[in-house]
């Protein structure tokens, strides 16, 4: 219980920073970001590609999802069902409506497709070694026990910290990718 504590006052601390973060600013970061992702060979080689729709103050995904929908991408986008997700196929973003804790999801008749060649992963914070925090919901952690996949983060400089508790349910982040660097976190 002592490890539940100690990420939540990481989460709160990190969530208050990143919030801090003007929209001008993260509006630049999401730009860089958005540059980086692109050298990722794992990320331009695949054809189905988990991504999120951003809330509150999360990396500007929009321009990502446009551009891989422009280049003929398959793109997916997680769905709330009971206590976990699932990818479904979106073809624009008239595929999306409100649903889970306010978040734009595909829509219930949109395709799903959980074994994806990707996933960008919504992050609150994350060590070098790929220890990611979450919302503390557990959703992408069971999603990416089942199925393996190759895993990216998305999150701003300040966001990467040198420690964060481990649990056993945990799965490691493959990639992080900030404005200032790629990281690959298995190396």
């Amino acid at each position: 219980m002592e490890d539940n504590r100690g990420k939540k006052s990481i989460r709160n601390i990190l969530l208050e920073k990143r919030d801090a973060t003007s929209f001008d600013l993260m509006k630049i970061a999401s730009q860089k970001i958005n540059k980086k992702l692109k050298k990722i060979k794992e990320f331009r080689d695949a054809q189905k590609i988990g991504a999120y729709y951003p809330i509150g103050s999360e990396i500007l995904t929009q321009d990502i999802i446009q551009e891989l929908l422009s280049n003929g991408k398959d793109v997916f986008l997680p769905r709330i069902t009971d206590k976990n997700i699932e990818f479904k196929k979106i073809t624009d973003f008239l595929s999306l409506e409100k649903g889970s804790f306010d978040i734009m999801e595909p829509k219930i008749e949109c395709e799903t497709e959980n074994n994806l060649d990707v996933i960008l992963v919504p992050t609150v914070g994350i060590t070098a070694k790929g220890i990611r925090l979450g919302y503390g919901h557990g959703f992408y952690d069971r999603f990416l026990a089942k199925h393996k996949t190759t895993t990216i983060s998305l999150t701003l400089e300040k966001q990467v910290v040198k420690n964060i508790p481990k649990s056993d349910h945990d799965m490691l982040i493959d990639w992080i990718v900030t404005e200032d660097r790629i990281v690959e976190t298995q190396k």
